[in-house]
């Protein structure tokens, strides 16, 4: 079982600070959140502790699903950076969110806002795929402006391309689904943290409602062979959610 933490939890210290507190708490991944205030990573740093890392492309002001064109392509091209990060640093994945859509497209044009969105993950995925990284795709929370909450679509398109799907198990919960409902054959990386359904909150594993134990438990039953990183809002949680990672499952 592979696990690791998202750099989120410490977002607002230098980096460095997360990346010590991670690799000491024996955890072998780091997702690193490749936008501001950590756009520009010094590769020999990073080589530097005795981790591994992947990829979350950046979101903030990020769009590729924008119906404006010029918004669209300076995200793609804002993506297309993390993977080529990605490639220096022979990550093992990298975390793309599908989009977003606002009040005027959502009421007038949301067949276009899928269709982007659609053209904007196959151009990446083709992309990547030229450069032996794996792609994949989020599922998104239940908030009016993201786009693919819904993990069936998601899925039935990701099939089509023949790319893969990050699992972000709070946002599913949030969404409505049920433990039973979180598998697909496209999910190769996980996101991992809890929530009582009402919020994305983020919270340390085994701290809010979600049957993670059956979750997991299906995931490893069908051999899943991908990253679980917790993603939660500080350290304190990623130390919890490791310490019921170990007393739950076999690490």
């Amino acid at each position: 079982m592979k696990i690791g933490a998202s750099a989120l939890a410490g977002i607002e210290y230098p980096l460095e600070k997360t990346l010590e507190f991670i690799e000491e708490l024996g955890l072998e991944y780091v997702e690193l959140v490749h936008q501001f205030p950590c756009e520009n990573l010094d590769i020999d740093t990073l080589e530097s502790y005795n981790l591994k890392y992947t990829i979350h492309a950046p979101f903030m002001d990020v769009n590729i699903a924008s119906l404006q064109d010029k918004s669209r392509l300076n995200s793609i091209n804002q993506i297309k950076e993390s993977i080529d990060l990605a490639n220096e640093l022979d990550c093992e994945s990298v975390v793309v969110h599908p989009g977003l859509t606002s009040f005027l497209p959502n009421k007038y044009f949301p067949k276009q806002v899928i269709e982007t969105a659609n053209n904007s993950i196959k151009e990446l995925g083709e992309y990547s795929k030229n450069l032996g990284v794996m792609t994949t795709i989020e599922n998104m929370p239940n908030f009016p402006s993201m786009i693919y909450q819904n993990m069936y679509e998601l899925n039935e398109l990701l099939v089509s391309l023949d790319m893969p799907m990050t699992l972000d198990i709070g946002h599913a919960n949030h969404a409505g689904y049920s433990a039973d409902e979180m598998y697909f054959d496209s999910i190769k990386h996980i996101h991992a943290h809890d929530n009582f359904g009402d919020d994305d909150s983020h919270l340390a594993l085994g701290e809010g409602s979600i049957e993670l134990n059956t979750i997991i438990n299906t995931l490893e039953k069908n051999n899943f062979d991908g990253i679980y990183i917790i993603e939660v809002n500080d350290y304190d949680s990623i130390k919890k959610s490791y310490e019921y990672m170990k007393k739950n499952f076999k690490i």
